[in-house]
C-alpha cells in the first residue's frame, strides 16, 4: 500500500513514464487501479511507446496513410492497428500489431508468395473473395507438385521476439489429396541449415484420426494400400500439426517458429512442400502466409 500510495503522489507524467516501460496488457490493468493511474495509463505519452519506433513510416506509406491523422489518441491508433490489418507495400502485404505486446504482425499474400505453376490455369487460378484482406486469393485446381514459399527481410520484425509463421487459407468446396500424405514445411533464416517437419493439411483429419468407427471401418495397412502410403509415414503422424480454423474464418497450419535476434539483418523463408506423394490434390484457395509473435502466455 505505502509504494501504490507513492507512485499516486507523482506527478500524472512521472507516473506514465513508468507506465511506458510495461506493456499494453500491464497498463490496461493498471488503469482499473484508480482515476490517477487511469489518466496517466490512457496518455499519449505511454501508448506512443507501445507503437513500434517506425509506425508512422509503415503508415504513410500504406494505402491508408490517412489513418495517422484519423484519431484522437495513440492508443485508438494502437487498437486500430491490432484490429484492422493495413496494406502495404502496392497491397501485397498486410501490416498489423498484435494487441497483447505491441509486436509486429504481417501477412504476405499470395500474389507476393512463390507459388510453383501459379501462371498455369489448369492448375491455378486467382479469384477474389470478400472475406480475404487481399484483391485476390489463389485457388489450387489440380497439381501433383505443392511448392509455396515465401521470404521476409527479417529488419522489418520486431527485435527480440520468437514468430511463429502460418500458412493461411480455406477450402470452401472441399478439399481432396490432402487426407493421408503430409506436406513438409520449413522455416528458416536463408543460409541456414534447418530441419523439417511434417504437418497435414486436410483441417478433418485430427477429427478422424479420433473416430472409434472410422478405425474400425477402414485400418491402417487398408487405408496405406489404398493411398499407396508407406506405414511410416502414417506410423509418425501423432508428431504432424493440423489446421486450425481463425477468428476470421479462414484455416491456418502452423509452419515453424523464429527468434528474430536484435541486430540480425537478413531473410527469413517460409515454405511449404507436398512433392512426395506424386497424387493429384486441389480444393485449397490460399490467402497468404502470416508471421506474428509466438502467444506463450
Amino acid at each position: 500500500m505505502g509504494g501504490e500510495r507513492n507512485l499516486l503522489a507523482l506527478p500524472e507524467d512521472c507516473i506514465a513514464d513508468i507506465l511506458s516501460f510495461t506493456g499494453p496488457l500491464d497498463a490496461c490493468k493498471l488503469s482499473t487501479v484508480s482515476s490517477s493511474l487511469r489518466d496517466a495509463a490512457q496518455s499519449d505519452a505511454v501508448w506512443k511507446k507501445f507503437l513500434p519506433s517506425d509506425y508512422e513510416s509503415i503508415i504513410l506509406e500504406s494505402s491508408d496513410s490517412s489513418l495517422l491523422y484519423r484519431f484522437s489518441s495513440k492508443k485508438q491508433l494502437y487498437l486500430s492497428l491490432c484490429h484492422d490489418p493495413l496494406l502495404i507495400d502496392s497491397g501485397k502485404k498486410s501490416f498489423a500489431l498484435d494487441k497483447w505486446t505491441g509486436k509486429k504482425c504481417y501477412m504476405i499474400s499470395a500474389r507476393d508468395l512463390k507459388i510453383i505453376w501459379s501462371d498455369t490455369p489448369a492448375h491455378w487460378r486467382w479469384i477474389s473473395l470478400p472475406d480475404s484482406r487481399f484483391s485476390e486469393v489463389a485457388e489450387l485446381i489440380s497439381i501433383c507438385w505443392l511448392e509455396i514459399s515465401a521470404k521476409i527481410h527479417t529488419n522489418m520484425l520486431s527485435p527480440s521476439i520468437l514468430y511463429t509463421s502460418y500458412l493461411v487459407f480455406k477450402s470452401p468446396k472441399g478439399a481432396y489429396g490432402f487426407e493421408y500424405q503430409p506436406a513438409e514445411v520449413i522455416v528458416r533464416f536463408v543460409g541456414r541449415e534447418s530441419g523439417k517437419h511434417n504437418v497435414y493439411m486436410d483441417a478433418e483429419r485430427g477429427q478422424r484420426r479420433h473416430s472409434p468407427r472410422l478405425k474400425r471401418r477402414i485400418g491402417l495397412f487398408n487405408r496405406n494400400r489404398i493411398f499407396g502410403i508407406q506405414a511410416s509415414v502414417a506410423n509418425g503422424e501423432s508428431s504432424c500439426k493440423y489446421p486450425k480454423e481463425r477468428g476470421d474464418g479462414w484455416l491456418e497450419i502452423e509452419l515453424g517458429d523464429y527468434f528474430n535476434k536484435e541486430g540480425e539483418d537478413g531473410e527469413l523463408e517460409m515454405s511449404v512442400l507436398e512433392v512426395k506423394g506424386g497424387h493429384w490434390k486441389g480444393g485449397l484457395v490460399v490467402q497468404g502466409i502470416e508471421i506474428r509473435p509466438k502467444y506463450t502466455r
